[in-house]
C-alpha cells in the first residue's frame, strides 16, 4: 500500500467520496466499476477534459494524476474499448471517455483523435472498517443493482427519449420537457438508463428544473449493455417513482440500434406499459423514418412526437410529418411546444 496525491477524480467516481490523499494497492481487480489511479502520458488539444466529481470540466494534461474507473465503451462518435483482463502498476490504458472510463482503446473515432494514455499506479482503496486499516478497492456507485428487486412505477407518467444514434438532441429535448413540465406546475424527476458514465446529462436535466435525478452508475454500472440494461431501467424508475413525483423523464442514452442495452429495455414488456409517452428525436429525415418504422413494427410503439436535428428546419419538419404522420417539434427553437405537446401526451397539459 502507498499514498498519493492525485489532481483530478472524475465524475465516475461521485458516490467514493475520495480526497485529494489516496492509499493505492498494487493488486488490480481487473472488474468493472473498479477506481484506479493512473498518471497522464500525453496532451491533446481535442476531447481532452474530465468531468470532475463536482461537474465541472476540467482540462487534462500531460503529468497529471487521475482516478478513473475501469470499465468499457463502445461508441460510435468516439473511442472504443475494453476491459483488460489483468492489470499491473506501470501497465498503459487508455482514457476511453470524460467521464473517467478507462480500458484498452480498440478503434478511435477521427473527431477526437488519439486517447489519453495513463501509466496505472494502482488500485484506489477505501476503509469501511471503522477503526481498522484494512483497505478493500474503491468502487462506483452508491447502491449495488439488484437485478430481481421489484418494479413499480406507482403510477407515475414516464415520458421516454429514445434516440437514432448518440448526439440526436435527446438531452436537449429531455431538457426542454422538464422544464416546460415545471412550469405548468409539476414536479418532475428525470433519469439516464443507458450509455456510458458521465453525468453531464443529468445535471443538465436538474439545471432544466428537475428535482430528483439519478443515473446508471449511481447503481453501480459503468457501461450499460443488453444484460443489464432492463434491469438498471427497472431499478431507476422504481426508486424515483417511491419520492412520488408527477413525471419521470427518462433518457434512453445511444441510440435504438446500439450497443448499450437500449433494444433489450423496449424488449421487455413491463418496461414498455410502464412508458406513458415515448419522443423519437432523430439526427435527419431518414432516420426519423427508420427510427419511427423501428417503433412501430419492432416493438408496437406510437411515438408521441419526432424532435433532434432532422427538425432544425421547416424542410425536415414537413418531410417527416408527411413520410411518419407524426408532429415533429424543435426542442432548440419550440421547447415550450414541445413540452406543452408531450404534457399534452400525458394528460398532464394545461
Amino acid at each position: 500500500m502507498k499514498s498519493v496525491v492525485v489532481d483530478k477524480v472524475a465524475s465516475v467516481a461521485q458516490h467514493a467520496e475520495l480526497g485529494r490523499e489516496l492509499r493505492l494497492s498494487a493488486d488490480i481487480p481487473c472488474e468493472e466499476g473498479v477506481l484506479i489511479a493512473a498518471r497522464v502520458l500525453n496532451n491533446k488539444t481535442r476531447y481532452n477534459q474530465l468531468e470532475l466529481t463536482s461537474g465541472r470540466m476540467a482540462t487534462v494534461t500531460q503529468g497529471d494524476i487521475v482516478v478513473g474507473a475501469l470499465g468499457h465503451r463502445n461508441a460510435l462518435r468516439g473511442y472504443s474499448g475494453h476491459l483488460p483482463s489483468e492489470l499491473g502498476v506501470g501497465d498503459t490504458v487508455q482514457l476511453l471517455n470524460i467521464g473517467g472510463v478507462m480500458g484498452i482503446c480498440d478503434s478511435a473515432n477521427p473527431d477526437v483523435g488519439p486517447p489519453f494514455n495513463c501509466e496505472v499506479l494502482g488500485t484506489v482503496l477505501h476503509f469501511p472498517y471503522l477503526g481498522e486499516r484494512i483497505g478493500v478497492p474503491a468502487r462506483v456507485g452508491e447502491t449495488v443493482l439488484d437485478p430481481s428487486a421489484a418494479f413499480d412505477t406507482a403510477g407515475v407518467p414516464v415520458v421516454a427519449l429514445a434516440g437514432t444514434c448518440m448526439d440526436s438532441g435527446k438531452t436537449a429535448a429531455a431538457c426542454a420537457i422538464v422544464g416546460r413540465l415545471r412550469h405548468l406546475g409539476h414536479e418532475v424527476a428525470a433519469c439516464k438508463a443507458t450509455g456510458v458514465s458521465l453525468r453531464r446529462d443529468i445535471l443538465a436535466m436538474e439545471d432544466a428544473g428537475a428535482h430528483d435525478t439519478m443515473i446508471f452508475s449511481d447503481l453501480g454500472v459503468v457501461t450499460t449493455t443488453a444484460a443489464n440494461g432492463p434491469a438498471l431501467t427497472r431499478a431507476l424508475l422504481t426508486s424515483l417513482a417511491a419520492e412520488s413525483p408527477d413525471v419521470i423523464v427518462l433518457e434512453l442514452g445511444d441510440g435504438l440500434l446500439g450497443e448499450y442495452g437500449v433494444e433489450a429495455i423496449l424488449s421487455d414488456e413491463a418496461i414498455r406499459e410502464a412508458l406513458t409517452a415515448v419522443v423519437l428525436c432523430a439526427n435527419d429525415p431518414v432516420s426519423a423514418w427508420g427510427g419511427v418504422k423501428i417503433l412501430r413494427e419492432q416493438y408496437g410503439i406510437e411515438p408521441a412526437v419526432v424532435t433532434g436535428p432532422a427538425t432544425d428546419n421547416a424542410v425536415g419538419v414537413s418531410q417527416i410529418a408527411h413520410r411518419t404522420g407524426l408532429r415533429a417539434i424543435n426542442a432548440l427553437t419550440s421547447g415550450v411546444l414541445l413540452g406543452d405537446t408531450v404534457a399534452e401526451s400525458i394528460g398532464a397539459g394545461k
